[in-house]
């Protein structure tokens, strides 16, 4: 027996189930309800919020979506976002996991055209729970590649044996730009003014395009801070900020959310000397058992990470809406002819 509720708003999810958000056992961060309405709140202000929440005995799911043209529906998550799936808690199975998702797909289907879902995991498990769903509740639904995350597993290494497996370039880039102590490095667990400051500096004089959220970050900073999990990096030059990098822990897994540098100290490599400093301190220090550099496939991170997987697109389209066909259709061909040429 399932129970299914649907709301518009953070409020009105948060008034109304009070209770099971209270209760909620998130697995990262960005399940958590406090990052989603965070990110709707700052990042998609245009867009009305979609939560469907199901429930089937003590265990519970959650899908939280955002409305935005006609009757379309998509993923709330952005560049900021590790990754986007289901929220379940009370520990449910697979088989119940499986009902659960597909109870939310088949009430989506009586209001909802178009669904898009992105960045979405398939190593644990998440793409095909979603996928399936979908396709035994009517949908047609497909996925693509579009992202690649890079993570790097512990598995007990100290620093310094971590550190000895690094490319041979990386290794003596550090050793000869770091001779002399050029710059001095600091991690604080908590923002202040001040380093906020420093932050948005660094940002203004780096080689990055200008963020269109830093509020959102800034509140990100802040709650991390309260939480004792916030690591904001600097490296400086006699008391000036010339690198900065703002990391978390999430439950034993270091996320890098940011990082920036002063391009006019380029030729000193400061982001590097700060990034060997900030993985000393995460695996030595926090003892983490990952480290994840998020989305994106940035030729630099290969000299840091040891594993990548795949970001998967997921769209998907309600034929019993007229306005899905024509769109299902081209996705389809559009798919064929992918596998074609790929032979």
């Amino acid at each position: 027996m399932q129970t299914r509720w649907e709301y518009r708003s953070f409020v009105e999810a948060q008034r109304h189930a009070a209770d099971a958000l209270d209760h909620m056992s998130q697995t990262s961060l960005f399940e958590s309800f406090q990052w989603l309405e965070a990110l709707h709140r700052h990042c998609m202000p245009e867009s009305a919020a979609d939560i469907l929440h199901v429930e089937e005995g003590e265990a519970r799911a959650w899908l939280y979506l955002a409305a935005t043209v006609g009757r379309r529906r998509t993923a709330i998550s952005n560049w900021y976002s590790f990754g986007f799936r289901p929220v379940f808690n009370g520990d449910p199975d697979v088989a119940t996991r499986r009902r659960l998702v597909a109870a939310i797909m088949q009430r989506l289907a009586k209001r909802v055209s178009r669904i898009n879902l992105y960045p979405v995991t398939a190593d644990d498990g998440t793409l095909d729970l979603i996928l399936n769903a979908l396709r035994s509740t009517g949908w047609f639904a497909v996925a693509r590649a579009m992202g690649i995350n890079h993570f790097l597993d512990i598995k007990g290494r100290t620093f310094a044996e971590y550190w000895s497996g690094r490319p041979g370039a990386v290794r003596t880039l550090v050793k000869r730009r770091g001779r002399g102590d050029p710059f001095a490095f600091e991690v604080h667990h908590a923002v202040t003014d001040a380093l906020w400051a420093d932050y948005l500096s660094i940002y203004g004089k780096s080689w990055k395009a200008p963020e269109p959220h830093y509020a959102f970050l800034r509140e990100l900073a802040d709650a991390q801070g309260r939480a004792g999990t916030l690591r904001l990096g600097f490296a400086r030059k006699d008391g000036i900020p010339v690198a900065v990098q703002l990391w978390t822990i999430d439950r034993n897994v270091a996320l890098i959310h940011k990082l920036a540098h002063d391009a006019a100290f380029d030729a000193q490599s400061p982001g590097t000397l700060l990034s060997h400093y900030m993985f000393r301190e995460a695996i030595d220090r926090d003892k983490v058992l990952r480290i994840d550099y998020g989305t994106g496939n940035n030729a630099y991170k290969l000299d840091w990470m040891e594993s990548r997987r795949t970001l998967y697109r997921l769209d998907a389209w309600n034929p019993r809406f007229v306005s899905a066909w024509i769109p299902a259709c081209r996705s389809y061909i559009s798919g064929l002819v992918g596998r074609l040429f790929r032979r």
